[in-house]
C-alpha cells in the first residue's frame, strides 16, 4: 500500500517524473481553463466577492495551486480590471519547471499566507495516495471508503492532509478545490468498486505504469477533504456554482456579434455540462469570510 503511493509520487514528481520534466496537462487532456476564458471570468466574480467581504485590502491574492502550464493564472491576470486588477497579485504554484507568464509569480511551494482566493484546480487528483485491494483495515477506509473483498480503492488521506494545509495558508479569504471525485454514499454503495486510479497520455486513457511516461490520477474524495480542512464550507457542482456566478451562456439572436456570443455560449455549455465538466465538485471554504456571502444556497454535490 505504502509502496504504491511512493511509486506514484516518484513517477510524477521524481527526478525523471512526468511533471518534473515539464509535461503539462494541456498536452494530455482537456481541462476547464483550456476551454476558454470563461472559467477565469467566473473565478474573478468569486474573487470580487471575496474582495468585497474583506473590505478591499491593499493587496489581494489569487493563488493557483497545481498550475501546470499556467493557463488559469494567466487568464485571471489578463481578465482582471479596475481597482481589483491594481491590487491583485497572482501566484502560480507547481512542482514542475517555472513558466514565464506575464504578471504571474511562479513558485514551487505554497505561500505562507494568502489574503484573497486560493484555487486548487485539478490539483488534488494528482496528489499520490495509497492504492488498496480489499479487505482493508486502514482507518481512513473504514471512515470514508469501506472496501470489500477484491474491491479496489484509493486511500485519500494524503489529499486530506494536502487540502487542510492549503486552507490553513489562507489568513483571510477563501480556498476552492475544483476536481472530479466522489462522495461517501456512492463509495459505500459500491459505485467505485474497481477504484478510480487511471493514466492518460496524449489525450488517451492508457494502462497505468509507474515509469514517468503518463499522467497518473484518481478521483478525489472531496467530502473527506472538506471535513479534514474544517471551518465553514460548501460542496456543490461546477454547473451550479458557475450559474450562481453568472455564467449561464444565454444567447440573443439580436446581439450585434451573434457568432461570438454563440461561441461563448458553447464554451459555457461545455463547462456546465452534466456528466462532463459540469459534474466536477467545487469545495469552497471561507476563512474570515462566510461562504454564504460568496455563493447562494445551492444543492449539494452529487457526481
Amino acid at each position: 500500500m505504502v509502496e504504491s503511493e511512493a511509486l506514484w509520487r516518484e513517477a510524477l514528481y521524481g527526478p525523471s517524473g512526468f511533471f518534473t520534466r515539464g509535461e503539462v496537462p494541456a498536452d494530455h487532456f482537456r481541462t476547464a481553463p483550456l476551454v476558454g476564458p470563461e472559467l477565469a471570468e467566473a473565478l474573478l466574480v468569486l474573487l470580487d466577492r471575496v474582495d468585497f467581504a474583506l473590505g478591499g485590502p491593499s493587496r489581494l491574492d489569487f493563488v493557483d495551486v497545481g498550475a501546470g502550464g499556467g493557463e488559469l493564472a494567466e487568464a485571471v491576470r489578463s481578465s482582471a480590471s479596475g481597482s481589483l486588477a491594481a491590487r491583485l497579485v497572482v501566484t502560480a504554484v507547481d512542482l514542475g519547471p517555472a513558466r514565464s507568464v506575464p504578471g504571474v509569480r511562479w513558485r514551487s511551494t505554497l505561500p505562507t499566507s494568502v489574503c484573497g482566493l486560493l484555487v486548487g484546480h485539478e490539483w488534488l487528483d494528482a496528489v499520490p495516495c495509497p492504492l488498496v485491494t480489499g479487505p482493508s483495515s486502514h482507518p481512513w477506509a473504514a471512515r470514508w471508503w469501506p472496501v470489500g473483498e477484491g474491491e479496489r480503492a484509493e486511500i485519500g488521506e494524503p489529499r486530506d492532509v494536502a487540502w487542510a494545509d492549503a486552507v490553513s495558508r489562507v489568513a483571510r479569504g477563501a480556498a476552492l478545490a475544483v476536481d472530479y471525485g466522489h462522495v461517501r454514499a456512492d463509495r459505500v454503495a459500491g459505485r467505485y468498486a474497481a477504484g478510480t486510479f487511471a493514466a492518460y497520455r496524449g489525450g488517451r486513457r492508457v494502462e497505468p505504469v509507474f515509469d514517468g511516461t503518463c499522467d497518473l490520477t484518481a478521483h478525489v474524495a472531496l467530502d473527506a477533504c472538506a471535513e479534514a480542512a474544517g471551518g465553514d464550507w460548501v460542496l456543490v457542482s461546477q454547473r451550479a456554482a458557475l450559474g450562481a456566478l453568472g455564467l449561464v451562456g444565454a444567447v440573443s439572436p439580436g446581439e450585434p456579434d451573434w457568432l461570438a456570443a454563440a461561441g461563448r455560449a458553447s464554451r459555457i455549455a461545455e463547462l456546465r455540462a452534466e456528466g462532463g465538466l459540469g459534474s466536477f465538485g467545487w469545495l469552497l471554504h471561507g476563512v474570515g469570510v462566510p461562504v454564504s456571502s460568496l455563493l447562494p444556497p445551492l444543492p449539494p454535490w452529487r457526481p
